[in-house]
């Protein structure tokens, strides 16, 4: 029997169900004798690891780099997006679709020079018939030498290896 004077105190959270808490998708995967994967399947200092918009990311970086080495100065503030398609793409006619891989806006007060690459049809255009590193690059210096005024050949002398 009971007597009436006992007292007992729940320390348990009133709110929850009383279940354990959700263990994470590692910890109820089934793993029998230790033969599951014991690491990352490639680590992140492989470029296998890297995703493709990574990658691409990456050879808009190198081009901009090469930019940088070649006019140092002229082109510091010069600011490049990149964008996986046009903005209004549904609206455009095919007269306009030829600036497809990229744009650019020169400097305003307040606001630098932009250059914007089209992620999406940069990588159709290339469609391993050319490297899109070079197709990126070639781009990139269309739309630097458009800003500066200059023909594409004066800004980098490597354009047009891509033969875009």
């Amino acid at each position: 029997m009971q007597d009436a004077s006992t007292f007992s105190v729940n320390l348990t959270d009133p709110t929850s169900s009383g279940r354990r808490p959700a263990r994470s998708f590692y910890e109820r995967r089934r793993n029998r004798r230790g033969r599951g994967m014991r690491g990352e399947l490639l680590p992140q200092h492989l470029p296998g690891s890297r995703t493709r918009s990574e990658q691409f990311d990456d050879w808009v970086m190198e081009s901009a780099q090469r930019l940088e080495r070649l006019w140092g100065e002229r082109i510091q503030d010069l600011q490049i997006v990149v964008q996986e398609i046009p903005d209004g793409l549904e609206d455009m006619t095919p007269e306009t679709l030829r600036g497809l891989l990229g744009s650019c806006s020169p400097a305003a007060p307040g606001r630098p020079a932009v250059i914007t690459i089209y992620r999406h049809p940069v990588l159709m255009a290339a469609r391993a018939l050319l490297p899109v590193n070079e197709l990126v690059h070639d781009v990139v210096v269309e739309q630097t030498a458009e800003l500066m005024g200059l023909a594409p050949e004066a800004v980098d002398p490597a354009y047009g290896r891509s033969q875009a």
